[in-house]
């Protein structure tokens, strides 16, 4: 594990391995998307908007409204987050950096740009993902 790079053939195994015990054991799919649209609907509660207004928190008797969470998901997700950070330690990865080596290679070393492009990125995966609904 204290390899500095895992084999992909390896790590993509093992995640299909972790989806079909997923399956078997807790009959969920593994996902994340899901869990951004449910987070948008607490944060929009905190600040007082009221959720019930927009049909996609209401759907599904609120299967995506702020009520929904802690869920399972969420804490798929948090151990995403957990088991990146052991694993880059582990590694001897681990290391903060506003603009990755390649980016600075390529675009430049603007920690703005690089995170206006970032975002952008993630949005629009982010809507792909939910429209294809997962």
């Amino acid at each position: 594990m204290r390899k500095r790079v895992w084999n992909p053939y390896l790590a993509g195994a093992l995640a299909g391995v972790l989806l079909v015990l997923s399956v078997l054991i807790a009959g969920k799919f593994l996902g994340a998307s899901t869990t951004f649209a449910r987070s948008a609907s607490v944060i929009e509660k905190a600040l007082g908007i009221d959720t019930s207004q927009f049909e996609y928190f209401t759907t599904k008797k609120g299967k995506y409204g702020p009520e929904s969470l802690p869920n399972w998901q969420l804490l798929f997700v948090i151990g995403i987050v957990i088991g990146a950070f052991i694993s880059s330690k582990l590694s001897g990865e681990f290391k903060i950096q506003m603009v990755p080596d390649m980016w600075h290679k390529k675009f430049g070393s603007s920690p703005v740009k690089r995170g206006i492009v970032a975002f952008i990125g993630g949005v629009i995966a982010l809507v792909g993902a939910r429209l294809a609904g997962g």
